[in-house]
């Protein structure tokens, strides 16, 4: 039959409890070094995906201005398009190589062109 061991003292004998402290020191000391290795990990992981989302925004922002930019050119040039469309219509209705009848006729370009100018 084993004695009851008062309350705070070690049922093992001295040199195991010392034993046992001194393990029980280096596991804090595992615990504690393990700990702070993970929150540095944790710091450089925010850090990181933290960059990643600048860089993201960064290249979103320059998009958007190109996108921008590439709107108003194409907003220049549909109107230099209806312009130049225009021109060419007022230009088709004055021009004597268009009412010509000898476009009809099929000889070489230069023959007919130089028949149908005005002498």
């Amino acid at each position: 039959m084993s004695c009851p061991v008062p309350a705070g003292a070690s049922a093992l004998p001295r040199g195991a409890a010392a034993e046992g402290g001194q393990q029980s020191h280096e596991e804090d000391d595992r615990k504690v070094r393990r700990r702070e290795k993970n929150r540095v990990a944790a710091q450089r992981s925010r850090k990181k995906q933290t960059q990643k989302a600048d860089k993201l925004h960064e290249e979103y922002e320059s998009l958007e201005q190109e996108n921008t930019s590439l709107k108003r050119e194409i907003g220049k040039l549909t109107d230099e398009m209806k312009h130049l469309s225009e021109v060419l219509k007022d230009h088709e209705k004055i021009c004597p190589l268009l009412h010509c009848t000898m476009n009809f006729v099929t000889i070489p370009r230069p023959d007919a062109l130089a028949s149908c100018l005005p002498r």
